[in-house]
């Protein structure tokens, strides 16, 4: 146990890292330098993402395990699409309505799993939960508009986003594959239908043309470094979700958030006011109480599960010396099959 949780610690710091890396770099190319071909940009960083998995795969760092193509492939571009989506409703709507939108993951989530996989969330965590999303509310939300395409496409982002989510976590445990080797089986679906939609969705939502940008150095060695990190962030984003849950690496993106505003004033010199900082300080609240809820929930199961252990245990040799007994007492049994 000490090593899995040793495990699931250091995934979470990867995640943590590589995502608040990649934000500030991904802020500072499209921001700074005018380079705002977000959905392009993503296929790009699943390409050399599945690149650097077939390397590590060519090298033995991973056995590859060959897993249903159809599974794969359907997953692979429904992880695609819900990216679209999300950028799609960025694009239609105002940060602040986006934001809700990010927000909503979590109950969705919870009830997907509670109403499908009958999983159960005890009233702790659903309080811990809704700490976190009023303090994450309070920090980023500045602005909600309303408009009818921009509230489907958000819809379509939620459901698609909380669907590839729970999946990540199914078929890692019921196929029994590692999160690398459900990346490096799906990474090409996903590159695949973000670089043929990548380009439309970007044109749509910027008015430019991908293939018609001028390209830089600096822009080009930016947009290297980006690739550079996502293989970190698409890596620890499956191996977080495979070794916990959905629901907390979701919580995992809202302290992310966290700490790219915190980031952003410190190195960016963003605007921060006392609200961002009383919402900061509850959400931040909200994922300590949901951390402490289910490091004890998960001791209680370990202590249940031991416990029943020790029970079959203690009953096995009194079920030895039954059949034993009842084999003596009936010689010829076996030829009476």
């Amino acid at each position: 146990m000490s090593s899995f949780q040793l495990g699931v610690i250091g995934a979470l710091f990867l995640s943590v890292a590589s995502s608040v890396s990649i934000v500030i770099c991904n802020k500072a190319l499209m921001s700074n330098l005018g380079f705002p071909f977000a959905t392009t940009l993503t296929s790009w960083h699943l390409m050399v993402t599945f690149c650097t998995l077939h390397a590590a795969q060519r090298f033995n760092l991973f056995e590859n395990k060959s897993i249903d193509m159809k599974t794969v492939m359907l997953f692979g571009i429904l992880n695609g699409v819900s990216i679209g989506f999300l950028n799609l409703s960025l694009g239609f709507n105002s940060i602040g309505f986006y934001q809700m939108t990010k927000l909503a993951i979590i109950p969705f989530t919870v009830l997907l799993e509670t109403i499908f996989l009958k999983k159960q969330f005890s009233q702790n965590i659903k309080f811990s939960l809704f700490l976190l999303l009023v303090g994450v509310g309070i920090a980023s939300i500045t602005d909600l508009q309303l408009n009818l395409v921009g509230t489907i496409l958000s819809l379509l982002a939620i459901a698609t986003t909380c669907i590839a989510q729970i999946l990540t976590n199914t078929i890692q445990k019921r196929l029994n594959v590692s999160s690398t080797q459900l990346l490096y089986q799906s990474a090409p679906f996903q590159a695949a239908i973000l670089f043929v939609s990548g380009p439309f969705v970007d044109q749509l939502l910027t008015k430019q043309n991908v293939f018609a940008y001028k390209y830089s150095p600096i822009v080009l060695a930016f947009i290297i470094l980006s690739c550079i990190i996502s293989v970190s962030v698409n890596f620890s984003t499956f191996l977080v979700i495979g070794k916990t849950s959905p629901v907390t690496y979701q919580v995992l993106g809202h302290l992310k958030t966290c700490l790219v505003l915190a980031f952003g004033y410190t190195l960016l010199h963003d605007p921060f006011t006392n609200r961002n900082i009383i919402g900061i300080l509850i959400a931040i609240f909200g994922m300590g109480l949901y951390s402490y809820f289910c490091t004890q929930e998960n001791k209680k199961k370990q202590a249940d599960s031991l416990a029943s252990q020790m029970k079959e245990k203690d009953a096995t040799p009194f079920l030895a010396l039954e059949k034993e007994g009842h084999e003596v007492k009936n010689p010829n049994k076996d030829s009476l099959v």
